[in-house]
């Protein structure tokens, strides 16, 4: 019985671009190191092959920024892969001067093995590992980001490790059950069971999510935020969507005043009570900052890029879907057997024949 639940709930879960979006090959003129050749080489980005203790070979990428003393652990989310967030993590790193790590799941990209719950937990793990080991970072200097389904490993671990720096969640989960159905208890084959783990993390923690997210309910991130033991300034982006939320300008402003801001207010481990950050009162330097004083760090990028993007949200009255739009996200389930109703809470799937 549990093996057919573990092989249900993983073709619920889990929806990785089919074909992958980009290769991994060794690079002789570098001693053989990998690299991605459907991006740009650059020298601030390395690409690795990490071991996971469950025996998968993942894929990770990172950049380094010359200013950077933190770095930010990004797991992203459902229907993507490193080669549709290369970009957006080299702009992230330069606009808010900060080592980045990415990686793809089990079975996503050019990862070997499958996507499981399990698995995403090993798979973060390693990199975790890997910053501390390779890179040198302690736990004070790594913010983990999780985006969606990326929120499950990604307050797991914070959950486990008491001293990271900080927690963003970008659209959320409550758990998997729960974006299904409005369930009062949590249930022993439910998966990411965040709302029973996010009492456990011991930093600030910002929470991000779209007003009009049609994929997970916005609910999912309030009561989460509202779990929190240390409170930052949450974001509640109207009109914002599932998969769209850097399309809106208040996005990096967000996140440009909560990186500096964890470094002046450090909460006590042994404080039973839950602490609110005021990101108005601890961030006023940080909001001096302009993103004027940003421009000579960013990179060339494409028309795709952040900036472009932003510009283009001021101009249009409903933002442009993102490469992770919920039209792919159709497709991939079709694709996978799983045929979608209405929203994800009154979602049922019918496998087909």
């Amino acid at each position: 019985m549990g093996g057919v639940t573990s092989s249900i709930a993983a073709k619920f879960a889990f929806f990785p671009p089919t074909p992958p979006s980009y290769t991994v090959v060794a690079d002789e003129s570098c001693g053989g190191a990998v690299c991605i050749p459907e991006v740009p080489r650059r020298d601030d980005v390395e690409v690795l092959k990490l071991r996971t203790r469950r025996g998968n070979d993942i894929v990770a990428v990172h950049v380094t920024h010359p200013k950077a003393t933190d770095t930010l652990l990004y797991s992203h989310g459902n229907a993507a892969d490193l080669g549709q967030m290369y970009e957006l993590f080299v702009e992230l790193s330069h606009r808010l001067r900060i080592n980045l790590m990415g990686y793809d799941y089990s079975g996503y990209g050019r990862s070997t093995g499958k996507p499981t719950e399990c698995n995403t937990y090993a798979d973060l793990d390693a990199v975790y590992k890997c910053l501390k080991e390779q890179y040198g970072d302690k736990d004070e200097q790594i913010i983990l980001y999780g985006q969606s389904v990326g929120s499950g490993p990604t307050v797991d671990l914070a959950s486990r490790v008491p001293n990271v720096r900080g927690v963003v969640l970008h659209s959320p989960i409550l758990s998997g059950l729960r974006v299904l159905y409005p369930v009062k208890r949590t249930y022993w084959f439910d998966m990411y069971k965040n709302i029973d783990k996010i009492g456990a993390i011991n930093c600030p923690v910002l929470v991000f999510h779209g007003m009009a997210d049609e994929e997970v309910d916005c609910s999912h991130g309030k009561q989460l935020w509202e779990l929190c033991k240390f409170k930052y300034e949450p974001l509640w982006i109207n009109g914002g969507g599932h998969c769209n939320l850097e399309l809106y300008p208040e996005f990096i402003k967000h996140l440009k005043k909560f990186v500096p801001s964890l470094g002046k207010s450090k909460p006590p481990m042994d404080d039973s009570k839950t602490a609110s950050l005021d990101s108005d009162n601890l961030n006023k330097s940080a909001a001096s900052n302009t993103s004027d004083t940003l421009q000579s760090d960013l990179p060339d990028l494409s028309r795709n890029g952040l900036d472009s993007r932003l510009d283009k949200s001021k101009k249009l009255s409903k933002p442009e879907k993102s490469r992770m739009s919920a039209d792919r996200v159709d497709k991939l389930r079709r694709k996978k057997g799983l045929i979608w109703h209405s929203s994800w809470r009154r979602a049922r799937w019918n496998f087909l024949r």
